[in-house]
């Protein structure tokens, strides 16, 4: 296993470019998650990492080894890496065992040893019993084992997945990311993930680097990207996330229309500066009109309150999803408690606890 080191990457195609001098590091063993919208350049990323692409400038390294610079470009199959597609790419004429051993194959490895691998493969994957069938035979689930098994099988110092799981159901996507966490876990190997699925990362990486616009948001934990997001996009971006737009007043408050809101302050700007308060959806709650706020509405600590009428409210099951007008052409989203019921047009109070408030600032 390697660790890798990017530093000050960029990429250029004519006039777009597509990586704006990306600085990053993966301590060996670790898994990153690149994330983002479609265009924030995760993909032309990984294309990078793999040796498919020449940067326009900066390095990538892998442990003391120069992978990739402007200078040149160390050749795919010399790498050391794996790299599991988005459609799996496995041969529809070989069966399970064929397709795994592939890669093994064409570096005419002593039969013992090939086999031996193989195997290992694909108990490592549980694809054991279904080595003699072919990808027809399979479901997505499957076939994107056999893929993964493959990439495994030339015991890689770095893998690279790029979104693995996209062609697959719901159901199925959120089984195979247990198990690639749970592969990770068992072989150690530095492996680089990209999604646009924010669950998916939250779920199988140890770092998670937010991405927008060809420039790094914010590399942290899970629980920092979740808990402490550098600034609005992070936090919209990863989960559910109310953003109301002001302007800072400075000393942890924020004017919103013609009220001034108060909140952990982390955007660093000047009194003045645009900035946004941010709550979850889930830390909002909600009193009819011109009662207390009782229990169930948060009480027990200091709140930001906010007079609304509901616009929206749709039954989820496990909560309901409640959108209130706050004025000044902005909303608030709430989760609530089922057996609460708003209907359109009531009149409620919206309690945001200051403590599960942030004051972020714009994306940089």
């Amino acid at each position: 296993m390697s660790g890798i080191r990017i530093k000050n990457l960029r990429k250029s195609f004519g006039s777009y470019t597509a990586l704006h001098g990306i600085d990053l590091q993966v301590p060996n063993g670790t898994l990153l998650a690149l994330l983002g919208p479609s265009g924030c350049g995760k993909s032309t990323t990984l294309q990078l990492l793999a040796g498919f692409e020449t940067p326009t400038d900066g390095e990538i390294w892998a442990d003391d080894v120069l992978l990739s610079s402007s200078r040149g470009v160390l050749p795919p199959e010399k790498r050391g890496i794996s790299l599991v597609f988005q459609n799996y790419a496995v041969w529809p004429h070989k069966t399970v065992a064929e397709n795994v051993a592939f890669g093994l194959a064409i570096r005419r490895l002593p039969k013992a040893e090939l086999v031996e691998r193989l195997d290992r493969a694909l108990r490592t994957v549980r694809l054991e019993a279904l080595r003699d069938r072919y990808p027809s035979e399979l479901s997505g689930g499957q076939q994107q084992r056999v893929a993964l098994a493959r990439a495994l099988a030339v015991e890689p110092r770095i893998l690279l997945l790029d979104e693995p799981l996209s062609n697959l159901d719901a159901h199925l996507r959120e089984e195979m990311r247990f198990e690639i966490r749970q592969v990770h876990d068992l072989l150690g190997i530095t492996t680089v993930y990209v999604t646009h699925d924010q669950s998916e990362a939250l779920v199988t990486a140890d770092r998670i680097a937010v991405m927008k616009s060809g420039h790094l948001q914010q590399l942290g934990s899970p629980e920092d990207i979740f808990e402490r997001p550098s600034n609005a996009f992070v936090a919209t971006f990863i989960g559910a996330n109310n953003e109301l737009a002001g302007r800072s007043e400075g000393q942890g408050a924020i004017r919103v229309g013609d009220r001034v809101l108060t909140a952990p302050d982390r955007s660093g700007a000047a009194r003045g500066a645009p900035v946004s308060l941010c709550v979850r959806p889930s830390q909002v709650r909600l009193s009819e009109a011109g009662q207390e706020a009782g229990q169930e509405a948060g009480a027990g600590g200091p709140c930001n309150v906010l007079p609304g009428v509901i616009l929206r409210s749709a039954y989820l099951g496990e909560y309901r999803d409640v959108l209130v007008d706050i004025g000044n052409d902005q909303t608030l989203r709430a989760f609530v408690p089922p057996v609460r019921s708003y209907g359109p047009g009531m009149a409620v109070t919206a309690h945001c606890p200051v403590e599960a408030c942030q004051i972020l600032g714009p994306a940089a």
